[in-house]
């Protein structure tokens, strides 16, 4: 009778352990999409805007005035917004509007750090603004030739600005926007 008490006082023990114990649950980390994009082959843009640049054959050219294309990115739901403006004594200016531009989105930018850009050979000069943090455009550039050509543009998505969730397209899409000012050329 003994063993019998032992051994039912053992499994009240063991089924009370069991039930007293919980899972410990931990944090699950954030998750984040792994985005891939393909490798860029770039082309040159039709021989009819006032200036020559390649684009991505990624994106696609939408043609929105005579001067100027948009550049639509489908499958990352977003456009890369050119404007084109001839220089006529106003190069002071469209110079202020482009340095203003990237500021209104200082509300909701954390940063917006600014590379010059030049290419003196061509006669290529400007600035590409990225800006960092949750605002409605994520990159800004413009490039002149100071004294006939003016060219703009801006990049938007069409989704909530998430920059965690959109940086990794932005970024792609600013290596597209590099390759495009290293290859302007003003047509004369």
């Amino acid at each position: 009778m003994r063993l019998t008490i032992y051994n039912l006082a053992f499994s009240m023990f063991m089924i009370l352990l069991l039930l007293s114990c919980e899972s410990v649950k931990q944090p699950k980390p954030k998750a984040q999409l792994l985005l891939q994009y393909p490798q860029p082959k770039y082309k040159s843009a039709p021989n009819i805007f006032p200036f020559d640049f390649e684009y991505n054959d990624w994106a696609q050219l939408k043609r929105t005035t005579n001067t100027t294309p948009d550049l639509y990115y489908p499958k990352m739901k977003a456009t890369l917004y050119l404007s084109y403006e001839k220089v006529e004594n106003n190069i002071n200016s469209l110079l202020n509007d482009a340095y203003q531009l990237p500021g209104k989105h200082m509300v909701k930018a954390e940063e917006i750090p600014e590379r010059v850009f030049m290419a003196p050979d061509k006669r290529v000069y400007g600035t590409l603004f990225t800006v960092v943090g949750n605002a409605a455009s994520q990159l800004q550039f413009f490039l002149t030739d100071s004294s006939n050509h003016f060219l703009m543009g801006s990049l938007y998505f069409y989704s909530r600005p998430n920059y965690d969730s959109i940086m990794p397209a932005a970024k792609y899409v600013e290596r597209d926007v590099m390759h495009l000012m290293e290859t302007l050329s003003w047509k004369d």
